[in-house]
């Protein structure tokens, strides 16, 4: 019967092998999916964590953009407002330079018109002189001059002392 048949009992040889072979194995093969399984759960739970560090960082780097964003425009607003200061200020000083400037002018000028007057009446006084001198010596003549220098002799000793 098929008891005495060797094919039947190398079909239980062959089944209890696989038996014992798929027993083993599947502990094997259960635990390789298993570790495989636990790896990738661990590398989601680690890209969800570098997800939510990478945010977090992305967060702050924002608020550090906005942070010196604003700090540039404050710097730019005080340049302007120290540029427009500067400006104003060297308007003003350049107006009092030009001030001091025009009454030098004007005191030089007036310092030229009073040389000039100066000038003009010592040239005046000279000429009179000159003119008084020409006169005098041509309505003189040795008699009056010789009477003139005895009465400046005469009035010097009185004019001395």
């Amino acid at each position: 019967m098929i008891f005495n048949d060797p094919t039947f009992w190398v079909a239980v040889g062959l089944f209890l092998f696989l038996a014992v072979v798929f027993k083993v194995g599947k502990k094997a093969v259960l635990g390789a999916l298993d570790g495989r399984a636990e790896d990738i759960r661990n590398s989601l739970e680690q890209a969800a964590s570098l997800r939510e560090e990478a945010q977090q960082l992305l967060a702050e780097y924002q608020r550090k953009q906005r942070v010196a964003v604003k700090e540039t425009e404050e710097m730019l607003e005080h340049a302007r407002a120290e540029a427009d200061r500067m400006a104003k200020e060297g308007a003003e000083k350049l107006e009092e330079a030009l001030k001091r400037r025009e009454q030098l002018a004007v005191e030089k000028i007036a310092q030229a018109e009073t040389d000039a007057i100066r000038e003009v009446r010592a040239i005046s006084v000279d000429v009179a002189i000159a003119a008084t001198r020409d006169l005098i010596a041509s309505s003189m003549d040795d008699g009056k001059s010789g009477a003139l220098v005895d009465d400046a002799i005469s009035d010097l000793s009185k004019k001395l002392h």
